[in-house]
């Protein structure tokens, strides 16, 4: 009989510590806090600190080698975990000593490179934790890479909490805290988050339970950040606030602990079903579903094989333009905001929000798309074009100018742009398998920078100094950006074609081989 996994080691116990974690990786957002300081010490201009901001979207967005490591070591995701950490603490703190001035400013390159390791960080913390999850919970893989990369997306809104309440008013020291604390964070954890390919009958309601604490903590995070923007919290309410929410963090520890706890009960009652797995001739383990054996591995690919099909294409495209264009929103709503005249407390108050619409829809897309695939048997790749088709739409608003129109617009486009982070890793474990799945994954990611950097520079940007006539070409009313968010709409629209051609593509497959996976005993 297998014996039974301590309270320790678990899944469970590797589930939080991996929130955990993702609560403190997504450093690379919280970048507009120090970027003034790097920018004023290093005697950068506003183009000069552009080239460093690139290199922080590179770095956060091609993790191909997190997803190397992860699939080819021998020892388990600590390995993976232990990179990221070096690369945080030494980017971090290198930039650190720069901006204190214990070294002397180094060239614009060697500060690239600061800013590369930094950011990269965070795609060896985010691998880790998402392969594994899905490894742990291969039947409701939506929900667990949900959960998981919205915690990430939290992270940056939960940083800002730590800056407000620690060091708000001294970035640079700021920086040294993301020197310190997500790798202590990783290393301390780190030997906590194992593969444990088990599944039982109540994985679905311990899932459920986490879900409703990320969405608490959410909630939390949202009214936190409104009452601070507009009220502006003295340092003592903050304290508290930020106190509560260590509480909060800390709550779904006792879901792991009665999951286990009741686990480990129904193994010692004999009350669980034991499987052993089966060898077919060519010595690979499969899976039994009534009469018929089907090879769990016999869709596994790596890197080189999905680039040779058609489905890796049309998902790659579909991101270029969902998580390119949504990329490219956030990082240009403060001059929207000013070019239709909202204030600097709404403008703050947007730009805060989006990590909040950001996890809503990271989260919410990995556990709808579940359910519909549990109960209706629905490919996933549909709720990309749903989400394209939808986002299509919040550029529409956005473009329209209406008066509040980012209030709708950026929650729309928000959340469909989360939405793309939590279904494109998911859907690369089920088409391409779970194998290889940090690598082909996390090269489809790159479609992110490379559609930011088209839809910023390229369409935006361009479109903004041609239209520009005021002082210090600056431009004010809807003309500034109605043609290049319809562009981007058209771009949306076209991403909900091709999501819809994988869709097609892919349909008979999630009937056939998904659905026997999740019947998996």
């Amino acid at each position: 009989m297998e014996r039974s996994p301590g309270l320790l080691f678990n899944k469970w116990i590797t589930t939080i510590a991996s929130i955990w974690i993702q609560c403190g990786g997504g450093s690379s957002y919280t970048f507009g806090i120090y970027s003034s300081v790097l920018k004023s010490t290093q005697g950068y201009d506003q183009s000069t600190l552009d080239v460093v901001s690139v290199f922080k979207d590179i770095g956060a967005n091609v993790g191909v080698l997190s997803g190397v490591l992860y699939s080819n070591n021998r020892y388990g995701p600590w390995v993976v975990h232990l990179a990221g950490a070096i690369q945080c603490f030494a980017g971090y703190f290198l930039m650190w000593t720069s901006v204190v001035g214990l070294i002397k400013p180094p060239p614009l390159p060697l500060m690239c490179v600061f800013m590369l390791l930094a950011a990269h960080a965070q795609t060896f913390f985010n691998t880790a934790n998402v392969v594994t999850g899905v490894r742990n919970f291969t039947d409701y893989g939506g929900t667990i890479v949900g959960i998981m990369k919205g915690f990430l997306g939290l992270s940056g809104a939960i940083l800002i909490q730590v800056y407000a309440t620690l060091c708000e008013g001294n970035p640079s020291t700021f920086i040294l805290i993301l020197a310190f604390l997500p790798t202590i964070l990783s290393l301390s954890l780190m030997c906590l988050v194992r593969i444990h390919e088990t599944n039982t009958v109540d994985d679905k309601k311990y899932l459920n339970g986490l879900s409703t604490f990320s969405l608490i903590i959410a909630g939390y995070l949202m009214i936190i950040i409104i009452l601070d923007n507009v009220f502006t919290l003295p340092l003592l309410v903050r304290t508290v606030t930020f106190v509560l929410l260590l509480l909060l963090l800390s709550l779904p520890l006792v879901i792991a602990v009665k999951a286990q706890k009741d686990y480990a009960m129904r193994f010692q009652q004999e009350f669980s079903i034991e499987t052993t797995p089966l060898l077919n001739k060519t010595g690979h383990p499969t899976a039994t579903f009534g009469d018929e054996r089907v090879p769990l591995n016999e869709d596994e690919m790596n890197l080189w094989q999905a680039v040779c099909t058609g489905n890796f294409w049309l998902l790659f495209v579909s991101m270029l333009c969902g998580m390119g264009s949504g990329l490219a929103t956030i990082n240009n709503m403060s001059q929207i905001g000013e070019s239709l005249h909202y204030t600097t407390t709404e403008i703050n108050s947007l730009i805060s929000l989006w990590s909040i619409w950001n996890f809503l829809g990271r989260f919410g897309a990995g556990y709808v798309s579940d359910v519909f695939l549990h109960k209706k048997g629905c490919a996933r790749p549909l709720f990309i074009a749903i989400t394209l088709a939808t986002m299509t739409v919040g550029h529409i608003v956005i473009a329209s100018g209406f008066s509040k129109n980012l209030y709708i617009g950026s929650v729309v486009v928000g959340i469909c742009y989360g939405s793309q982070w939590s279904l494109m890793p998911t859907i690369t474990s089920e088409i391409f398998g779970v194998r290889n799945m940090g690598t082909i994954f996390n090269t489809i990611a790159i479609a992110s920078p490379i559609g930011s950097y088209i839809f910023s520079v390229r369409v935006i940007g361009y479109i903004y100094d041609k239209v520009a006539t005021g002082e210090h070409d600056s431009c004010f009313g809807t003309h500034c950006f109605m043609v290049s968010f319809l562009i981007m709409a058209s771009v949306a629209f076209f991403g909900c074609l091709v999501a819809l051609a994988l869709f097609f593509r892919t349909r008979r497959f999630y009937e056939r081989i998904v659905q026997r996976r999740l019947r998996r005993m």
